[in-house]
């Protein structure tokens, strides 16, 4: 979907100081989410681990994983300006030297994609809700066209040679990121957190079963993050994060 004249409610993104940018920033800056994993990501995230933070929005996963991993380096893939503003503002706060932002999307393959970004009620950004891919909700949104990169291109620039922990949450664009990634993820071998959601795949022309099918075939078994430490496996294909560790039983 893109701007013009028959769909006013969609234009391109102007950069300019959003209503919401300082409650943004504030949650980014101080606010710390997600400390519930931490049982969970202590055993695989060492003290000197390199993590990709894919969809890395406002930082708050790589805030938790910079402080697991302080001898370490987080890459945090976020192709959103408005988000990497906020990104930038809450590591410089917090002095998290160990991460590296990436201006990018992860996807098949390299190329361009228009990312939209709702527009709330209220004139505030819902960049929480950013997407790849035709939008399907009707109402006030702005794009901006990104680079896209596959993760496998991606770790040979970085010249990558050891990556511990993938964490994907990019609105239904993971199947296509892990399509981009088979190399990497069998020659290094990282444990995954990624988000299974249905709808958001279906926009970006996959599903919950074909992404599940697809890391079974490269070696990986599903588990309930949940279950901290413990480590339930997982039987059949669902929605939610679910952590994939490779060649576990």
């Amino acid at each position: 979907m893109s701007a013009g004249p028959g769909n006013p409610s969609i234009r391109a993104y102007r950069g300019r100081i959003n209503p919401g940018f300082f409650a943004h920033l504030f949650k980014a800056a101080f606010k710390q989410h997600h400390r519930e994993l931490l049982p969970l990501l202590r055993p695989l995230i060492a003290a000197d681990a390199v993590v990709l933070d894919v969809g890395a929005h406002a930082g708050q996963y790589a805030k938790l994983f910079a402080r697991l991993a302080p001898r370490g380096r987080v890459y945090a893939v976020e192709p959103q300006s408005y988000a990497r503003r906020i990104l930038r503002a809450a590591l410089a706060v917090n002095r998290l030297g160990n991460v590296t932002i990436l201006p990018v999307a992860l996807g098949a393959r390299r190329g361009m994609a228009r990312l939209t970004i709702p527009v709330k009620a209220s004139g505030s950004y819902g960049f929480g809700l950013a997407h790849l891919g035709r939008a399907t909700r009707a109402g006030p949104a702005e794009t901006e066209e990104v680079d896209v990169e596959t993760l496998d291109h991606l770790a040979k620039r970085l010249g990558l040679e050891r990556l511990d922990f993938i964490k994907a949450d990019i609105e239904g664009f993971e199947q296509a990121m892990i399509e981009g990634a088979t190399q990497t993820l069998k020659r290094l071998k990282p444990a995954l957190l990624i988000e299974f959601n249905q709808e958001h795949l279906t926009r970006a022309g996959g599903s919950v079963a074909a992404l599940w099918k697809l890391l079974k075939g490269l070696g990986y078994r599903p588990f309930d993050p949940g279950a901290g430490s413990a480590m339930a496996p997982i039987p059949s294909p669902r929605q939610g994060d679910i952590l994939w560790l490779f060649g576990a039983r």
